[in-house]
């Protein structure tokens, strides 16, 4: 949801300049935002989304880009079936009524000639709030068996679910949400 997040979205940026926009399709079989959070201040529980779907768009000479990312809410796996069903109920995520997250990545930042973050809105919940994707990792290759190039990066962002109108347990569950993003991008 998060994951959404997210993130898989800043691994599609390249490493060398282009004269013009680049688009990459992220892969799903290799882009799972996960997430942490609290769980009564006993643990940290942690989890993915197992869906996500997207495109990015780079342009390396002009340093700019975007980020359009969809996750299916419904594909939230915390490894215990009892957990997921409530993770997907009206107490969290409410998936009847929200069926995706999503991550729309409006502009990035540029450390010399690697993406640093995404700046963007991100929807959990039915609610948008701004959100800062960093990207803590960024590689491209030429895919041998694909023949074409990947970027993949792994990318991290915070925000409080209470922020998003998920507030089940009250002050129990400290309402922080920390994001961890690997996703890869294939170029189109």
């Amino acid at each position: 949801m998060k994951r959404i997040i997210l993130a898989a979205l800043l691994a599609a940026a390249g490493a060398s300049a282009y004269a013009a926009p680049e688009s990459y399709n992220i892969d799903s079989r290799h882009t799972y935002p996960s997430f942490e959070a609290d769980h009564k201040g006993l643990s940290v529980w942690r989890g993915k989304f197992k869906s996500t779907k997207g495109t990015i768009t780079l342009d390396r000479a002009a340093k700019t880009g975007t980020v359009d990312v969809t996750i299916d809410a419904a594909s939230v796996d915390v490894g215990f079936e009892g957990l997921n069903k409530h993770l997907m109920s009206p107490d969290f995520l409410d998936v009847a009524k929200y069926p995706t997250a999503t991550f729309k990545g409006k502009s990035m930042t540029f450390n010399g000639d690697v993406p640093a973050s995404v700046q963007g809105d991100f929807t959990l919940h039915g609610v948008t709030h701004p959100l800062t994707l960093t990207i803590n990792k960024f590689k491209c290759v030429e895919d041998k068996m694909l023949k074409r190039e990947v970027c993949g990066a792994d990318a991290s962002a915070e925000f409080k679910r209470t922020d998003y109108g998920i507030s089940f347990g009250g002050t129990a569950f400290a309402p922080e949400v920390r994001l961890q993003i690997q996703v890869e991008a294939v170029h189109q």
